[in-house]
């Protein structure tokens, strides 16, 4: 089943957590938050009020209690409006 956005919503998918450090050490898997990296996995057409910015691929940071949660053949994703987009991750 696939999913696609309406006005400005985006539908967004988590990134999965880093398991080791620069340098090599390995992160425990308990008590870890998950990150507030989500990667967009598509997007909204916009409205005539909002220009869509953000596109299928991109990472983006959110608030943590931001969005809708659903979860859709075993796996979770999030909806948010575009505004609640903090950032676009860039390296």
């Amino acid at each position: 089943m696939k999913l696609k956005p309406m006005a400005d919503n985006v539908l967004l998918k988590q990134s999965e957590a880093q398991e080791t450090t620069a340098s090599g050490i390995i992160l425990a898997t308990t008590n870890k938050e998950k990150p507030a990296i989500y990667e967009v996995v598509s997007a909204g057409p916009g409205t005539k009020d909002v220009t869509m910015t953000v596109k299928a691929g991109d990472k983006v940071v959110v608030g943590k209690y931001t969005g809708s949660e659903i979860k859709l053949d075993g796996e979770e994703y999030k909806f948010v409006k575009q505004d609640d987009i903090l950032a676009i991750v860039t390296e």
